[in-house]
C-alpha cells in the first residue's frame, strides 16, 4: 500500500493472498478478539497466524472502526495539530529545501510533511510533544552525516532538533543533496 492510498481496505488482498483466508474469515478472528486491547489483538495475529506488523495493524485498526490511516488532506491541516513554534519550524525547513530543489514536492505521507521526487521520498519531518524529527529517508546518508551532527540526537532513521530549532540551511541541503544523490 502506498501513502497515497492510505485506506485499510487496500491491505485486504494481500492479506487474502499471503494468509490464506478470506476476509470473512478475518473478521470472524477479529470478532473473537473484540474488547481486547490493541497490542493483545496486533500479538495475536502476529503470533497465531504469522501477520506482518502493517496486516495486523491495518486489520485492527480496520476492525476498530477506522477505515483510513490519512488524517492530514494537507500541510496546512497537519500545522494546526502542532504546536506554532513547531509549525514555524517545519515551515522554515520546508522552505529552505523547496526553494534550492523546487521539483521536490510537498506532500503528507503516514500523517506527517513530505517532500518528494516523483515516487521517492527524500526528506520528513514529524513533531513529538518537546522536539521535532527529521528523516533523510536513508541510514546510509545518516550514517555519511554523523560527524556533521555531533550535539544532535541521531537515531537508526532520524535526526531529533529542538522545537525551535534554528535553521541549520547548509547542513539540511547538504543532506537532501546526498539523499537525492542515492
Amino acid at each position: 500500500m502506498s501513502a497515497d492510498n492510505p485506506g485499510r481496505e487496500a491491505y485486504f488482498p494481500a492479506i487474502e493472498k499471503k494468509y490464506g483466508e478470506k476476509m470473512k474469515y478475518w473478521f470472524g478472528v477479529m470478532s473473537k478478539l473484540e474488547g481486547k486491547k490493541y497490542p493483545e489483538q496486533i500479538a495475536h495475529l502476529r503470533e497465531n497466524y504469522g501477520f506482518s506488523q502493517a496486516h495486523a495493524n491495518a486489520l485492527v485498526m480496520y476492525s476498530r472502526g477506522s477505515t483510513s490511516a490519512k488524517r492530514f488532506a494537507k500541510p496546512a491541516d497537519y500545522y494546526k495539530t502542532i504546536t506554532p513554534e513547531q509549525a514555524k519550524t517545519v515551515r522554515a525547513i520546508m522552505k529552505v529545501i523547496q526553494t534550492k530543489y523546487p521539483k521536490l514536492e510537498l506532500v503528507m505521507a503516514w500523517n506527517q510533511p513530505m517532500l518528494r521526487d516523483g515516487t521517492k521520498y527524500v526528506f520528513g519531518i514529524s513533531a513529538t510533544k518537546g522536539y521535532l524529527l527529521m528523516a533523510p529517508w536513508s541510514t546510509g546518508v545518516i550514517e555519511e552525516f554523523l560527524p556533521k551532527l555531533d550535539g544532535y540526537k541521531v537515531n537508526k532513521k532520524t535526526i531529533q532538533i529542538p522545537s525551535d530549532w534554528d535553521v541549520d540551511s547548509k547542513l539540511l541541503l547538504q543532506i537532501v543533496k546526498a539523499r537525492l544523490a542515492e
